[in-house]
């Protein structure tokens, strides 16, 4: 109990100042742990304020098409965050008449909420004295108690639960779990942590055996896989282009411009002789060049993707029916962003 006090303590006089700390709405608090899973406050408070004024409820998220989320949603990455949250919403309004969901076990049927978001959302909102346990979580638990464990292991998830479950102040859950969220971010940070003027330093395991660095402990799963795109940026004479809507994979809906992958590197022969390129111009006159000289590089969490962008200047054809002036209302992924953005179409 003396954890969790000096912890609230310093809340209360350290917080930061943010929009989903003025309210218990659940569906405020929701949309900030679904924005903020994988991004950090200062990334994900321009996409929060974005989305309270489009959607400012969850009958507006739910009557939004997915369009028009994952547009609101670019730049943030794991774009199935974004489809779980408006199919949650649009469960929430057909099958819950727009009443959020009260209880952590209620909570945990939505699409796209876990463990953590519904124990984040059912202590701040209802009171509920369930424990969250985050990366900011385990940090401070695994230093501060000297747990060895690793953290991504079936094991460590269970052993940092139930310690979180116990350190629990029942009669504020929701502070108490906002309070040891933020130490985390704000004081032992991953990276320079500040132990010097920590209100826990005189009972920190880790710092007082001077292995800071060497909590949590986390083991190495991730099995990095490298792609090549090689992306068809058409340019007819009627200044219209083409692009397509992702079926699968993390882009799953998002748009991007014809793309053939390949096992490697390719230079314009093989790209020329490809099926799809051949298919795509198909008795059209064609002039294709390089946009940019060196290969783009895009990394993200499980692969590096090794990116060319050919533009395909071409003349008229039905099969380009997309206006350059309009391609910017269409979601797509921040390396398709990237390009459109350095991109004269004119």
């Amino acid at each position: 109990m003396i954890f969790s006090k000096q912890l609230i303590d310093w809340y209360l006089q350290n917080k930061r100042n943010l929009p989903w700390r003025d309210t218990k709405n659940p569906y405020a608090v929701w949309l900030s742990e679904i924005i903020l899973q994988q991004t950090r406050v200062d990334q994900g408070m321009s996409y929060y304020l974005g989305f309270i004024k489009n959607f400012p409820t969850v009958f507006d998220l739910a009557a939004a098409t997915e369009e028009q989320v994952l547009k609101l949603w670019q730049g943030l990455g794991y774009y199935s965050r974004a489809r779980n949250l408006h199919l949650s919403a649009k469960h929430i309004v057909d099958e819950l008449n727009g009443e959020f969901p009260a209880t952590y076990k209620e909570l945990l049927k939505l699409k796209g909420i876990g463990d953590y978001t519904a124990s984040a959302i059912a202590s701040i909102c209802f009171n509920e004295p369930t424990a969250v346990v985050d990366g900011n979580v385990y940090r401070v638990l695994a230093r501060y108690f000297g747990i060895d464990t690793a953290i991504n292991a079936s094991a460590g998830i269970k052993i940092f639960k139930q310690l979180a479950q116990e350190l629990l102040d029942v009669k504020n859950p929701g502070t108490h779990n906002q309070a040891i969220m933020e130490f985390g971010a704000m004081m032992c940070k991953p990276n320079n942590p500040d132990c010097g003027i920590c209100p826990l330093n005189n009972s920190c395991f880790a710092l007082s055996k001077n292995s800071v660095k060497d909590f949590p402990v986390k083991e190495n799963k991730v099995k990095i896989k490298t792609r090549h795109f090689n992306y068809l940026v058409v340019h007819s004479s009627d200044q219209k282009t083409k692009i397509v809507k992702r079926d699968a994979g993390i882009w799953q809906n998002l748009y991007e411009f014809p793309l053939i992958e390949t096992d490697e590197i390719i230079n314009f022969e093989a790209l020329s002789e490809h099926k799809i390129f051949k298919e795509l111009f198909l008795n059209l006159e064609v002039k294709v060049s390089l946009f940019d000289k060196e290969v783009l590089v895009h990394k993200l969490t499980h692969q590096h993707i090794y990116a060319k962008f050919w533009v395909v200047t071409t003349t008229v054809s039905d099969r380009f029916s997309i206006p350059w002036k309009t391609i910017k209302k269409y979601p797509v992924p921040v390396l398709i962003d990237n390009f459109l953005n350095r991109y004269k179409s004119d």
